[in-house]
Order: C-alpha cells, then sequence, then structure tokens
C-alpha cells in the first residue's frame, strides 16, 4: 500500500521577513511551505493579504508553537478553534505541534520536555485523541530537541513510540533533533532513526544547529544544515522511503538564492532515491559541492 502525504517534495518555511523575498519562487523550486499558526492567525493587512497569495499558489502545513501538549494546565480551546478555522480559511494539509509543553500558569516561552513515564504517556495521548476528535483528523508530533530528561523511566524513543501508538497520530520528523539529541543523550541517530513507525510519518523537517561544545549542541534553527544531518536524511529516506522534508530556518536568515540551495539539496536526495528504486544509482553531492546560485 502506497503511503499518502499531505504534501509532496521538499519544502521552506514562511517568515514574515520572507513574503517578499520569495515572491517570486516557483512550485518547481518549493514544492510546499509551512507556518506557525501563531503567527498568522487574525492577520490582515499586507501581511494578510500575502499569506493569502502563498497559501492560493502553494500547499500549506501548519507547525503550532502553543498548544503545550505536555501541559499540566488545560488544553487551550479558544486557540484551537482559532486554528481549525484556520485550516479551513487557508485549505491546510496537515497540522503538527512538539511533543512537548510551554505553559503551565502562564506562558513559559520555551519548550520543556515532557518526563519519560508511563503516566505521561497516557495523559499526552489522551490529550491527543481530544484534539483529534475536535479537528476531525489526524496531527502530527514532531520529536523535539530536550537538554534535560527529569524523572526518566523510558528511553526517548520508547516514549515517542508509546505516545504515537496510543495516541494513533502521526509523526513530524525531524532529523536535525534526532542528530542534536544524539550528541547531547549519547545514543546512536541511526538506531533512534531505524525504529520510528515509518508508515506514521506526515513529513520532515531538516535544520541548522549550533555547537556549543563537542557534547553540546543547540537547535537553532539558525545556520546552515551540516554534513552529519543530510547523510541523516539521506538514511530516513533509504531506510522509509522518500517523504515531503522541509527546510526550517528561523533566523540569520541568508539570502533567498542561499536557502533555495538547501531545499534543492532535499530534492537532490528525494531524486537519487527515487530513482533508486526504480534501479539506478548515482552519487548524492553534499551541500557544500552544490553551486551556489
Amino acid at each position: 500500500m502506497t503511503h499518502q502525504y499531505p504534501v509532496q517534495g521538499a519544502g521552506l518555511g514562511l517568515r514574515r521577513s520572507l513574503c517578499e523575498p520569495l515572491s517570486s519562487v516557483s512550485l518547481e523550486q518549493v514544492q510546499f511551505m509551512e507556518v506557525a499558526p501563531e503567527n498568522w492567525i487574525n492577520v490582515g493587512g499586507r501581511y494578510g493579504a500575502a499569506l493569502r497569495r502563498y497559501t492560493e499558489k502553494f500547499p500549506f502545513v501548519i507547525h503550532g508553537l502553543s498548544l503545550s501538549i505536555g501541559s499540566p494546565s488545560g488544553l487551550d480551546w479558544d486557540l484551537l478553534r482559532s486554528i481549525k478555522r484556520f485550516m479551513s480559511e487557508h485549505s491546510i494539509r496537515c497540522y503538527s505541534e512538539h511533543l512537548s509543553f510551554c505553559s503551565d500558569s502562564g506562558h513559559l516561552y520555551d519548550l520543556m520536555p515532557i518526563p519519560f513515564t508511563e503516566e505521561a504517556v497516557d495523559y499526552v495521548a489522551q490529550r491527543i485523541i481530544q484534539i483529534q476528535d475536535f479537528l476531525g483528523e489526524r496531527i502530527a508530533m514532531e520529536n523535539v530537541s530536550y537538554y534535560a530528561a527529569p524523572q526518566q523511566e523510558m528511553s526517548e524513543i520508547e516514549f515517542l513510540n508509546a505516545v504515537l501508538a496510543k495516541a494513533d497520530c502521526n509523526l513530524l520528523l525531524d532529523v536535525n533533533n534526532i542528530f542534536v539529541n544524539s550528541i547531547n543523550h549519547s545514543y546512536d541517530p541511526y538506531e533512534f532513526l531505524k525504529a520510528l513507525p515509518g508508515e506514521r510519518i506526515a513529513y520532515g523537517h531538516i535544520a541548522g544547529h549550533y555547537e556549543e561544545a563537542e557534547d553540546l549542541r543547540v537547535d537553532t534553527h539558525g545556520a546552515d544544515v551540516i554534513d552529519p544531518v543530510w547523510q541523516l536524511l539521506d538514511a530516513a529516506y533509504k531506510h522509509f522511503g522518500v517523504f515531503p522534508t522541509l527546510l526550517e530556518r528561523d533566523f540569520n536568515i541568508p539570502p533567498v538564492d542561499e536557502l533555495l540551495v538547501e531545499v534543492e539539496q532535499i530534492r537532490v536526495y528525494q531524486r537519487q532515491h527515487d530513482r533508486q528504486e526504480q534501479g539506478g544509482q548515482k552519487s548524492i553531492p553534499t551541500a557544500s559541492q552544490l553551486e551556489r546560485v
């Protein structure tokens, strides 16, 4: 049975600062886009008009920031109602969120790790089920970067897989987060990757990060993707087949031509694996080998 994805190809996150620079980009260069709904809900004026032009031209997914699925506080139903309207208004193909929490009595402005416990699995899964029932569709939860593991009773991969199975939700596979966590928590990123349920992948993320120390990486989305992360994406395509993958870049944003080089690098890997499935073989250049426009 062929895996049905909500979008196809290589994507790019749309930021307000990119509205004008990306205005001439075609569907051949970028196959889908993503926004954080909290940054665009109820936005009017020139930015609202710009978003409408983009959502009429490109398939869109949304990646939430504030759902706080692991929070001890109740679900934010006002936010969810706004997200449901936003999805309808802009024909959004998929809603994804972080498997973390960012609020309690107030907003914490950071993504905090959920304790890897059976109790947390049950709690989070029930909240995801409520959200999916409300939206009338599956959502995708992202494997997140984290820097501490409080009250850990399970491994990260055991916790992630248990939540996905119990909630019967999809996975947003963030390749960079696997690499970052593998350095920070001393595990094999390839073994982690192979243990994921490929049938639940909705789409993927790839991004750059900051090397704080030899044994500490910080997930920043503020740098170019490094070759070991590209190699992990290559391994993901080899193991699961090609899935839609989006480049995240949140700050230190380079000129559009440079962003498009990395988006094209995703397509290079995707086309290569498509050819391999058809019996062809060809070497893949690294990002640094691709000629910048």
